[in-house]
This record gives structure tokens, C-alpha cells and sequence, in this order.
């Protein structure tokens, strides 16, 4: 019996005369069909078969730009931005040869999805090459009429446009903004192209208005594209002017720029926000106000856990307030990311991500931190530090003055267990347009433990302080008790010695009314007797 020949044989015979570029076409067919849906499940199994149309078409044009549109659907930002990296704005941006070399050693290997958008020199001079040898006025003629028609970057202007998108819900607004107005540069230079081709018939003139009816120039989709763009422009004015203003030193005005950012009806990209929040905490600590800026660092690291200068911010500010030991904390997380990024040669994040910390300075800040950690631990060995009033500084914390009042340290705690309480700190979430939800529920329980710490130093501090301002008002009432029964007393003698005087005046006017009236009874008789020659008296002996 003769023995069958295998599976792999029949296919390979079946499939052999089809070109890979009909097979991508029938992947993509049956792609399209599931992508008609717009079901969840059904775009994920549309997206396997692009891959396997990829996979044997890598560089196919129309597969990219659905698996792009899909993954943009199912909001699977980060990998839209893996597959089109080479199209953002500022990864093309090197400064010179060490920024360069920097960005080699962070670099990853290229997805096979990703293509360039300008075909190599050596494929350029070849097509020139055959176009000069088959030389012909027909097909002359064929090119040129076709140049007016076929628009050569249209086929890659919805990278733009997806890609801008894509950075827009990363947080990378400047790029997104780049991005967006090229996709719609090229598409207006597509669309008056396109009409130079159309018949009159196909133009419909209405009065004032200019309408195409088979070519309508203004979609829902360019509705939508035009909303982003502007919101992003409004976002990049208020964060420059804030920047600007912290520039220039007013601070007050940078805080107000940021918290319109912060505080704004619609939602922005959780990375824009921990950029605004980290530079607004600057800009409180320069102002004195050491809660609020440790509270945007929380808020910061809840939405970037890895964010390098927020940590050392915080850090920083708890050394300030000397409380050691959660700066102690922060330094170590610190140190383990300096370290795992040497281990890895690259910085955390992917590689389209902004860092503000570049890999060069990495050696140096692990030295410092190494340094700076051995000394507090040094300090909280010897017993230096016992988190305790003494060592704590909550007045800076609260910011009040030492030697305050009773009703101040109260306004304050008031204020401040009001704006940190720890449901109401877990309000920033809800301003944050997070890719996935399950983000959301990450974000909340980071910041729900950052904000309970926060909060409990608060009423640490708010205990401490107020058994200062007891002992000072038992103080301060047992001075006032101690004062008052001295005039008290000096009261008393005072009465004392007026009583005294009061006797001593009376017995002299006794003495002056005997000599006053023995003085009239002489005057009398002198006038009775005739006696009228005057008589010389003087009058400072006659005093009453």
C-alpha cells in the first residue's frame, strides 16, 4: 500500500504558485472583515493575521497601516510607538557625537514592522537607471499624468496622523503636535492634488458654500484630529508660560500655570501630568512649602514610579525637614535604579520614552547617593536622629513660625488634613486619561500609601507641636498668675501708704483751722476797739 504524502507536501504544492503579496492580501482581506466589528476580540484575532501577512511581507504597506489603525483602536499605544519610533521627532534630535553614542547603548532591536519612509539612495539611483535605459513617450506620458493624480506621500501620511495620536496619550505632546499638523499638511496637499483630476460634475457650488459631492475634504475624522491638535496647543502655551515664569523667578505665577494644566476639565496623559506635577513641587519647595511640594512628589511618583527627579526631590525634601529616615528610604530606591541601570546599559522606560537624566551622569549621581546614604546612616547610628520633635522640623512642615499661636497651628492642621486626607488625595486619578484600566487601580494604591504616610506625619507633627503650645500656654498663664499677684501686692501697698498719708494731711488741717480762727477773733477786736491803722502781715506766714 502506497503511503500518502505528507500535509506539508500538499500545501507546499497548493500554495506554491501564490506570491507572497496574495497572501498578504488574503490575510488582510479576512483582517478587514474582523476589523469591520469593532469588536475587541475580533480586532485582537485581525492583528494576529496582519502578523502572519508581516511575516511574509514585512515591508507591505496596506498591513502596516491596518495593524497600525488596530492597535490604535484597542489603545495599545506603547507598541504603536515601537513599530513607527523612527517617525518620532525627538529621537531623530541628537546633539552631537556623545548624545549619540549615548542613544546606541539605549537602543533596542527594530520590530520587523518597522519601515523608512524614504526608500535607500542605492533603490533611487537603480529606478533613475531603468527609467533613463526603457526610455519612451508613452510611458512618459503614463508618469506624468499619473504624477498629477497620485499623491507619492500619501501612502505614508497615516503614520503621521496614527503615530501623533499614539503620542499624544503617551505624553509626548511636542512630537504629537510635530506629527499631527505634517499628517494634515500632507493631507491637504493630497486632497488639491486629487481635485486637480475631477470632473466639473463632480463639484457642487451652493451659494457661498464649496462642496465636493464624491470627495467630501472635511470628515468626523479630521474633526477629531483638529480637537486634539488644539487641545495640545493650549496645554504646550500654559506649560511653557508656567516654565517661563519659574524662569524668571515667580514662582506664585508658575504655580498658578501649572495647576490650570493640573486642575483643567479634560483629562491629559498621565506622563504630561507627572511632568507638570514634578515641576510644580519645585516650584513650592522654592516657595517654602515643603507639604505641598512632598505631596506632588507623591503624585508624581504614583504615576511614573521610576521617575528619578522626583525621588530625589523627595528625598531631598525630607533631609530638609530633617526627617531621616524616609529620606534614608528614598535614597536606597535611588541607588537600585542607578544600579540597574548600569546592569542594563540603558535608561528605565522604552526608548521613545523623554528622560531627563542622561546615561553618562549615571557613574557620578551613584557616587554622590553612595555617599550621601553613608552618612545618614552614620548620623542615625550614633543616635543623632530619633524622629522626634527635637530632630523633626514640623514648623517648616506646617509652615508656621516657632513661638506660634494656638489658632495658627490649628488653621493650618485644618488646612492641611482638609487638602491630604487620604480619599481625598486619590482625586488626581481622576483627571488622568490612563491607557489601561488596570493602570488605574495600580496608580490608586501607590498613591493611596504615599498619601497615607504623608498624612500621618501630618498628625504626628500636629500632636508634637501642639504639646509644645500647651506647655508654652501653662507657662505663659502660670508668668500672667506670678505678674498679677505682684501688682496684686503692689496694689496693696500702694493703698497702704495712701491711707497713711490721708491721716497726716488731716492733722495738719486741724492745726491751720485753730490758727485761722485765732487770726479772725484778733482781726475783730481791732475793729471793734477803732484800730484802723493798717498793719503790715506777711502773707506767707498766713498760709491755710
Amino acid at each position: 500500500m502506497a503511503s500518502s504524502p505528507p500535509h506539508g507536501c500538499l500545501q507546499k504544492k497548493h500554495w506554491w504558485w501564490l506570491t507572497n503579496k496574495k497572501i498578504a492580501d488574503m490575510y488582510i482581506k479576512q483582517a478587514r472583515s474582523l476589523f469591520v466589528s469593532k469588536q475587541d476580540n475580533n480586532i485582537a484575532s485581525a492583528i494576529n493575521l496582519l502578523d502572519s501577512a508581516l511575516a511574509v511581507s514585512p515591508t507591505y504597506e496596506p498591513a502596516l497601516k491596518l495593524k497600525a489603525t488596530a492597535l490604535l483602536h484597542l489603545r495599545r499605544f506603547n507598541e504603536v510607538a515601537d513599530m513607527l519610533q523612527d517617525y518620532i521627532p525627538s529621537m531623530n534630535m541628537m546633539s552631537d557625537d556623545a548624545s549619540s553614542s549615548s542613544s546606541d547603548n539605549n537602543s533596542q532591536p527594530l520590530v520587523r514592522e518597522r519601515v523608512k519612509l524614504l526608500s535607500d539612495s542605492n533603490d533611487s539611483v537603480n529606478g533613475l537607471e531603468g527609467a533613463v535605459k526603457c526610455f519612451s513617450v508613452s510611458d512618459l506620458k503614463k508618469k506624468v499624468v499619473a504624477g498629477f493624480v497620485r499623491n507619492r506621500n500619501r501612502e505614508h501620511q497615516w503614520r503621521y496622523l496614527i503615530l501623533g495620536q499614539a503620542c499624544f496619550h503617551l505624553g509626548l505632546l511636542e512630537d504629537a503636535m510635530a506629527l499631527l499638523q505634517t499628517g494634515k499638511r500632507l493631507a491637504s496637499a493630497a486632497f488639491r492634488r486629487e481635485s486637480i483630476c475631477w470632473s466639473d460634475d463632480s463639484f457642487a457650488f451652493t451659494g457661498e458654500t464649496f462642496t465636493t459631492s464624491n470627495h467630501p475634504h472635511t470628515t468626523p475624522h479630521s474633526e477629531n484630529i483638529n480637537n486634539l491638535l488644539n487641545h495640545i496647543k493650549l496645554l504646550l502655551r500654559r506649560k511653557t508660560a508656567a516654565i517661563a515664569a519659574a524662569e524668571a523667578g515667580l514662582h506664585a505665577e508658575s504655580i498658578r500655570h501649572f495647576s490650570k494644566i493640573i486642575n483643567a476639565r479634560r483629562g491629559s496623559p498621565p506622563h504630561f501630568l507627572a511632568d507638570c506635577y514634578i515641576r510644580r513641587a519645585i516650584a513650592y519647595r522654592t516657595t517654602g512649602r515643603i507639604t505641598e511640594s512632598t505631596a506632588d512628589c507623591n503624585r508624581t511618583l504614583a504615576l511614573n514610579p521610576s521617575c528619578i527627579e522626583a525621588l530625589t526631590a523627595r528625598a531631598e525634601l525630607f533631609e530638609s525637614i530633617r526627617c531621616v529616615h524616609d529620606s534614608l528610604h528614598d535614597y536606597e530606591h535611588l541607588k537600585l535604579i542607578y544600579n540597574s541601570i548600569l546592569r542594563d546599559r540603558k535608561l528605565p522606560g522604552p526608548v521613545w520614552k523623554q528622560q531627563k537624566v542622561s546615561y553618562n551622569e549615571v557613574p557620578n549621581k551613584l557616587l554622590t547617593i553612595s555617599t550621601k546614604i553613608e552618612k545618614l546612616k552614620q548620623r542615625v547610628a550614633k543616635g543623632e536622629t530619633r524622629n522626634d520633635v527635637n530632630d523633626v522640623d514640623y514648623y517648616a512642615l506646617f509652615g508656621v513660625r516657632r513661638g506660634c499661636s494656638r489658632s495658627e497651628l490649628e488653621r493650618s492642621h485644618l488646612l492641611l488634613t482638609i487638602r491630604y486626607k487620604p480619599d481625598k488625595f486619590l482625586n488626581f486619578v481622576e483627571r488622568c486619561e490612563f491607557v489601561d484600566a488596570g493602570d488605574v487601580e495600580l496608580v490608586k494604591e501607590r498613591a493611596r500609601v504615599s498619601g497615607l504616610l504623608l498624612y500621618r506625619l501630618i498628625q504626628r507633627g500636629y500632636t508634637s507641636l501642639m504639646r509644645i503650645v500647651l506647655d508654652e500656654e501653662a507657662l505663659e498663664k502660670q508668668r500672667m498668675k506670678v505678674k498679677h499677684d505682684e501688682l496684686q501686692q503692689q496694689c496693696v501697698e500702694m493703698v497702704t501708704m495712701r491711707n497713711n498719708n490721708s491721716d497726716k494731711i488731716e492733722k495738719k488741717n486741724v492745726f491751720q483751722g485753730v490758727f485761722c480762727r485765732d487770726i479772725a477773733v484778733v482781726g475783730s477786736l481791732l475793729c471793734q476797739t477803732g484800730f484802723n491803722h493798717p498793719i503790715q502781715v506777711k502773707y506767707e506766714g498766713l498760709s491755710c
